[in-house]
């Protein structure tokens, strides 16, 4: 099962808010998804996104891919060094 970290759409017409999920990635965007780690206002800067960190890193050293957007997410709230290092600690 391929996994993918990513945004499902919440909130009402013309005023987005956004989850941040692990779900399949054959799912719906909108669709099912296995667990939530997270939540972000587009109006908003994305360092002022709410991340649990634990099972961001979790999930990405499971081999989950995070979206672009996510992954650019993760790159301003340092998540992405600390995967990488973590990965590097595993060798």
């Amino acid at each position: 099962m391929a996994v993918k970290i990513r945004a499902t759409r919440i909130g009402r017409h013309k005023d987005p808010f956004f989850r941040i999920v692990v779900a399949d990635s054959r799912s719906a965007r909108d669709g099912r998804y296995i667990e939530q780690i997270g939540y972000f206002d587009p109006a908003k800067d994305l360092k002022e996104a709410v991340i649990d960190e634990e099972l961001a890193l979790k999930w990405l050293a499971q081999g989950a891919t995070p979206s672009d957007r996510i992954r650019s997410m993760f790159r301003a709230k340092g998540i992405n060094a600390k995967a990488v290092e973590a990965k590097k600690g595993n060798k």
